[in-house]
């Protein structure tokens, strides 16, 4: 297979070992590859849009890895399972469960202290995710959407709009997304928290 894929700022490169791992053989450019993936997602997300969660069976290991197998099931034959490898970002690969379980018992804590607001909260939880980078590939959009169901389904506040824009093609606009989240990285969460509701 000729997967030759170019990689914007902040995009983690998928390695060798994970790219005989894409279940749809004609895919050779970037854009191929995007258009599939962003089929998927929206399907993904059409699953979540009538279902009911709650903290209990959504803030759980087995919902962040069904989330992931379902945007990206359909495009990748690793989708929904946690990276083998490390990466240019993220905790070493044999953390990523420890750090999985410190997430979740943290955001149960916000969520039933009132410890930020529910935007904070959800964004928080999205920062701390993308930071493991659990899988090969998808985790910002994977963490959006994780961010968007619970604003939505634990707070009933209206999903982020993330720049109302394509954060993956608009350059500038993913500039300001990395640089957001650069910012919380460093525990200010203003540009982050503004960013997601612009």
């Amino acid at each position: 297979m000729g997967l030759d894929l170019e990689y914007t700022n902040g995009q983690t490169p998928l390695g060798e070992e994970e790219k005989p791992g894409l279940l749809i053989q004609s895919v050779a450019t970037r854009g191929e590859l995007d258009e599939f993936e962003h089929q998927n997602i929206e399907k993904a997300i059409q699953w979540t849009i009538n279902r009911r969660f709650t903290s209990k069976n959504m803030l759980t290991e087995m919902f962040i890895r069904n989330l992931h197998k379902r945007m990206y099931g359909d495009v990748w034959e690793w989708a929904g399972e946690f990276r083998r490898t490390n990466k240019n970002l993220g905790v070493q690969w044999t953390q990523i469960p420890i750090e999985i379980k410190k997430i979740l018992d943290d955001t149960e804590y916000w969520i039933q202290h009132n410890s930020y607001s529910p935007d904070e909260i959800a964004l928080r939880f999205k920062h701390r995710l993308v930071s493991i980078h659990c899988f090969p590939n998808g985790n910002g959009r994977h963490s959006r959407l994780m961010a968007d169901i619970i604003i939505e389904k634990l707070f009933s506040l209206p999903v982020f709009t993330w720049g109302a824009k394509n954060v993956i093609k608009d350059v500038d606009l993913r500039k300001e997304y990395i640089n957001s989240l650069h910012a919380a990285d460093q525990g200010d969460y203003t540009s982050l928290l503004s960013f997601a509701r612009k």
